[in-house]
């Protein structure tokens, strides 16, 4: 019999999840409201005490929002990674600025703090660090950067909770805000969404103004008052980035699960590890001293002198019911960017060598460990 077609990534999603969805439709309330507030306030919770969490639709909504609410406008800079999806840098050219793109560190795959200064400019108003895989980027140097010349600090945290730097959870660090995804794919997902977390309370009125059309009042709080309160303002030309109820009942759930789905996904990475280590391929890194790795993927490289190319080895998992995947086509080498910022393919070598050789395993927690020695197994007989 042929065995199933095993994909890169799974959501997890269990009988409370759907429970909860069920309960938020029979109540009446399938857009913003009580829901969403609760996830806002157990997701702050979950991380430590003075933040503020807002809830969005998208973490491309979230990256928007915070640098619009940090002061980012037109013919600005923003410095970030070349080595990331496009929303990392997207966002910076809705508010009419402009993206200074800083090669990667090749022992961590994030943006190389060495190399910030450099592109500092007088119109830098930010740094947007994303931290790749799940390992979160070196964050001391960073923000010292940021302190000396004034910068906000607006992590792109996609792919990492609850990871930790040299200790402390990605969100509770001191830069301007975090911002965390809930995509499908992610370590924890309300299908499409994230998360704005920050512990300043402006920035985050801000951000809660804007995800809404700019209306000065919460419509959750209009429509539940038991006296006229029809009335509102726009204050500022907003966006629409709010998060729905039925998605803020899946995060309810996912987050309480967030540490048993970290254990899991580091546990299948050090069977990957284990599993691996003596063929032609880059495991991996793991960062600093007491940082943990969130695990969002498996990212391996292929040593030049692999016996296959990175393209074919893709090409034969699929033949042998294994998808895997692309983290990343880097920036510069896409057309928009590319063409744009009149940028070469060489500008950025390391995170153009990097991507030659990458290649993401299929890495999520409803994989079983059989599951995940057929594609060790794969993995062996292409590479060894």
């Amino acid at each position: 019999m042929t065995e199933p077609f095993l994909p890169f990534a799974l959501p997890d999603i269990g009988e409370e999840e759907i429970a909860e969805v069920v309960d938020s439709l029979r109540s009446g309330w399938v857009s913003t409201g009580p829901k969403t507030r609760r996830f806002e306030q157990e997701f702050a919770e979950a991380l430590g005490p003075g933040l503020h969490a807002i809830a969005v639709n998208s973490a491309t909504a979230g990256l928007h929002l915070a640098l619009e609410a940090a002061g980012v406008g037109a013919d600005d800079e923003v410095i970030t990674t070349p080595y990331t999806f496009t929303a990392s840098a997207e966002v910076v050219r809705y508010l009419g600025a402009h993206p200074r793109f800083v090669d990667i560190d090749p022992a961590t795959y994030n943006i190389d703090p060495s190399r910030i200064e450099a592109a500092i400019t007088p119109r830098t108003r930010a740094i947007i660090p994303v931290h790749f895989a799940g390992l979160p980027a070196e964050m001391g140097p960073i923000l010292e950067i940021a302190e000396r010349h004034g910068l906000a600090v607006i992590e792109d945290a996609a792919h990492s909770f609850p990871a930790r730097y040299r200790g402390e959870v990605i969100g509770t660090l001191a830069s301007t805000a975090t911002v965390f995804s809930f995509y499908a794919t992610k370590t924890i997902t309300t299908g499409e969404g994230g998360m704005v977390v920050t512990r300043d309370a402006a920035l985050a009125d801000r951000c809660r103004v804007m995800r809404l059309h700019g209306i000065s009042r919460d419509a959750f709080d209009r429509y539940t008052s038991t006296t006229p309160a029809w009335y509102y303002e726009v204050i500022a030309p907003g966006f629409k980035y709010n998060m729905s109820d039925l998605a803020a009942s899946l995060g309810i759930h996912q987050l309480r699960k967030a540490d048993r789905f970290l254990a899991r996904r580091q546990a299948l990475a050090r069977r990957y590890d284990e599993a691996l280590a003596d063929l032609p391929v880059r495991l991996p890194p793991r960062g600093a001293d007491a940082s943990e790795h969130a695990f969002h993927l498996y990212a391996l490289r292929l040593d030049d002198g692999a016996p296959i190319g990175r393209d074919e080895f893709i090409k034969a998992m699929a033949q042998r019911g294994i998808g895997c995947s692309v983290h990343f086509i880097p920036l510069h080498l896409q057309p928009y960017w590319r063409d744009t910022y009149q940028l070469a393919p060489e500008a950025y070598p390391e995170a153009l060598r990097l991507f030659r050789g990458a290649v993401s395993l299929p890495l999520y927690t409803r994989m079983t460990d059989e599951e995940q020695d057929r594609v060790i197994s794969a993995v062996r007989e292409l590479l060894a």
